[in-house]
């Protein structure tokens, strides 16, 4: 047996291995399977893909980093109430 180290994100790595217990296996053998499937494949055996925005998302997302069109935000329920009433 060979030993593969790699550095993976803590909560990546946290979040994997809560699923992976769910599913009853581990890093080990899901790794194993992975270099099978490459092997017998000759590729990587998933899509790899970049998620495409379209441009009103990618407005939104620059908008929201500017702080544009935000909604107010409230820490008193009745000043929240008001300003509903207001709308009305």
């Amino acid at each position: 047996m060979a030993t593969i180290n790699v550095n993976v994100d803590e909560k990546i790595k946290e979040q994997a291995k809560e699923t992976l217990d769910f599913l009853g296996t581990n890093f080990t053998n899901v790794i194993n399977m992975l270099l099978r499937q490459i092997i017998l494949t000759e590729s990587i055996p998933f899509e790899i893909k970049v998620p495409k925005l379209n441009a009103e998302t990618i407005k939104a997302i620059e908008d929201a980093e500017k702080g544009i069109g935000l909604s107010k935000g409230y820490t008193n329920l009745d000043e929240m109430w008001k300003d509903l009433e207001k709308e009305d």
